[in-house]
């Protein structure tokens, strides 16, 4: 059976983690959808589809990763056509993991089988929560995993989310 499971990871953590162990192990293979794949350079979508994939992958093991699909899933902003869009971009699937309301609604009218997912202290795993901690010179670093921490340093992530909140205002 092959799942499938949308985020925009921004930035990947320690929670994203957890909740991808999990699914994965319920599936024999697991569709991970890269939402908002058009947006990058945002206060809220920093990073680039691209940048995303790689930090999914560098925390994935190599079992892990063969057991998984990471595909870009841009925005249409049509909710009555979203399931279809993300069918004509992804193989096929039979099940859909996610905790969002909407996204449960709007596969179960297309009769897919929507499980939650687990929540893993979601008040301090949160992508806005990293986001605003790095934007602070907060500590941050205990909420992703290892791998994380080099990478976000490598692609300079903090500059990039600081620079997304500053202004043209002189």
């Amino acid at each position: 059976m092959r799942g499938l499971l949308i985020g925009r990871y921004q930035p990947f953590h320690r929670g994203h983690l957890e909740v991808l162990i999990q699914t994965i192990g319920q599936v024999d293979e697991l569709i991970i959808g890269i939402g908002s794949a058009q947006e990058s350079h945002t206060e809220e979508n920093p990073f680039t589809a691209g940048e995303r994939i790689e930090m999914i992958r560098l925390c994935l093991d190599r079992e892990q990763r063969a057991n998984t699909l990471i595909i870009p899933i841009p925005d249409i902003n049509r909710y009555a056509i979203w399931v279809s869009h993300i069918e004509s971009l992804v193989p096929p699937f039979e099940v859909v993991f996610t905790n969002n309301p909407l996204t449960k609604s709007l596969f179960e009218e297309w009769e897919y089988k929507v499980l939650p997912t687990p929540m893993f202290d979601r008040e301090r795993y949160s992508g806005r929560e990293i986001r605003e901690r790095m934007m602070n010179d907060a500590p941050w670093e205990d909420l992703v995993p290892e791998q994380m921490v080099d990478f976000l340093r490598s692609i300079d992530g903090k500059s990039r989310i600081s620079a997304n909140i500053e202004t043209d205002e002189e």
